[in-house]
């Protein structure tokens, strides 16, 4: 199976998921009363972080190496939470953002994991790495609970959304329908767990 070179988001979708994983670390830097240069490094770890540990992983250079406009909108976004209100972005408005960027970026992972000729396994775990990833190592920097250390479904649905993704193109489904389908399905099964409170069950074998 051969697949195209250069997956890649419509560049709207693209930026718009890159802003809001870049918000998410600036808005949690600026909670914990953080200078502006923490919040900036905030915002670029969680905005490029995952993709750039997929890219580092599949030896090519980081995507946003080559973006014009990733540093700017980081810096915007950076900005943003500097000089705004906590409470603007209290809510769950921002949850449902991040959702659909984590699942779109899982599904962008995997195809351009796939399209540099990794196996199908190792290429859904890309994916799940560019969606989650960033977030991930920011909450570890803050010394806050991770998303792997909860029990809602976020890492799952990252999941569903990088395996339905290298399956579809497995089996020949063009490009853009398969990674949409992808995106769609972890974005259902996120937003799920937010209105339902869905979790997995934690361990509870007793020795």
């Amino acid at each position: 199976m051969i697949f195209p070179a250069t997956p890649a988001l419509p560049p709207l979708l693209d930026l718009g998921g890159m802003a809001i994983f870049a918000l998410s670390g600036a808005l949690l830097a600026a909670r914990l009363k953080q200078t502006f240069v923490t919040v900036a490094f905030f915002a670029l770890l969680t905005g490029v972080g995952g993709g750039s540990v997929r890219d580092a992983l599949i030896g090519v250079p980081a995507f946003w190496l080559r973006d014009m406009w990733a540093a700017p909108i980081i810096l915007a976004m950076s900005l943003l939470a500097w000089f705004t209100p906590r409470r603007w972005w209290e809510g769950q408005l921002l949850e449902w953002a991040d959702a659909f960027g984590m699942a779109a970026f899982c599904a962008l992972g995997t195809a351009k994991a796939l399209a540099f000729d990794v196996a199908p396994l190792p290429a859904i775990v890309l994916g799940i790495i560019s969606g989650c990833v960033g977030g991930i190592i920011r909450d570890v920097i803050a010394g806050e609970p991770s998303i792997l250390m909860r029990p809602e479904l976020y890492v799952t649905a990252a999941a569903l959304a990088a395996t339905l993704c290298a399956v579809l193109l497995i089996a020949g489904v063009p490009q853009s329908f398969a990674m949409g389908l992808a995106a769609l399905a972890g974005f259902a099964l996120r937003g799920a767990a937010m209105i339902w409170k869905i979790e997995l069950p934690s361990y509870s074998r007793q020795d």
